[in-house]
């Protein structure tokens, strides 16, 4: 592995680090940070540590090219206290290892709740309800122009995070690619409700913009982009990301719904895989 690009993966048994999982491995020396250690991993790639606690961050770090940052409280719903120690002060930790490792890159996991705010207005409101019959095209897209217009806690850490990166590009050094995550889902279906047609990105294509921005040229020092399959009742503009990045989407969520099937446990933001440990967005 001594010619692959060493990459370290923070929240890799989430969703996303689990739609990640395999391309990365296939193309990088992968290792992971977590409390409680990633089955599958060798000791020398399989690091425990709490995003929360600095300290136990640096050895994951040491030797890194590229930390991709995944690991948070990932509920839309977050209390103070928890988006606070996981989000907010995991980010910060996460770039402070990076600065102190001499870590290049950091590819952050943010999300479109960053401008959820936004979902309380037409045309959005509707769509993200699924009454699509009642959405008149064309409709304008959501750009990394707008605002931002955090839906919770959990939305204000990511636009916190966002702006911490670019800090921490400007004044020491560190790559920071921030991609707004629309909706990853365990089993891939996003028919279950117009928020799945409208913001699905598939594990394909999850794994592409991952990819793209860890191998994006070292002079991308900084940017914000928004990732989501190209769905036919997308409500974001990909074309930053294609711009940027040369992200082009193979997956389309189609125009169906399926009502009649449940949302996964796992799909519920709220769901964790331990009740102490922040999981994946």
């Amino acid at each position: 592995m001594a010619d692959k690009k060493k990459v370290l993966v923070t929240g890799l048994s989430g969703l996303v680090g689990t739609a990640i999982r395999g391309e990365f491995e296939k193309r990088y020396e992968l290792s992971s940070l977590s409390r409680y250690g990633t089955e599958g991993l060798d000791d020398a790639h399989n690091f425990k540590g709490n995003i929360a606690e600095l300290e136990t961050m640096i050895p994951a770090f040491e030797g890194q090219h590229t930390v991709v940052h995944l690991a948070a409280d990932r509920s839309a719903n977050a209390n103070w206290e928890s988006a606070l120690r996981n989000n907010f002060i995991g980010v910060y930790n996460v770039y402070e290892a990076a600065k102190q490792a001499g870590v290049k890159r950091v590819v952050f996991g943010s999300s479109q709740h960053a401008i959820g705010g936004f979902y309380q207005d037409e045309p959005y409101k509707t769509i993200l309800a699924g009454k699509f019959d009642e959405v008149k095209r064309p409709f304008k897209l959501i750009d990394e122009t707008v605002p931002i217009r955090p839906d919770g806690y959990y939305g204000a850490s990511k636009a916190y995070a966002e702006g911490l990166g670019s800090y921490y590009s400007e004044f020491h050094g560190i790559s920071s690619i921030n991609i707004r995550i629309g909706w990853t889902i365990s089993n891939d279906d996003p028919t279950t409700n117009g928020g799945g047609l409208a913001m699905w990105l598939s594990h394909r294509d999850t794994a592409q913009i991952h990819v793209k921005a860890v191998d994006a040229p070292d002079d991308l020092m900084y940017t914000v982009v928004f990732a989501m399959s190209d769905n036919t009742w997308n409500i974001f503009s990909l074309d930053k990301a294609r711009e940027v990045l040369g992200y082009e989407p193979q997956d389309n969520a189609g125009e169906i719904l399926n009502l009649d099937r449940a949302m996964l446990e796992r799909d519920d933001t709220d769901f964790k895989q331990h009740e102490e440990d922040p999981e994946t967005y």
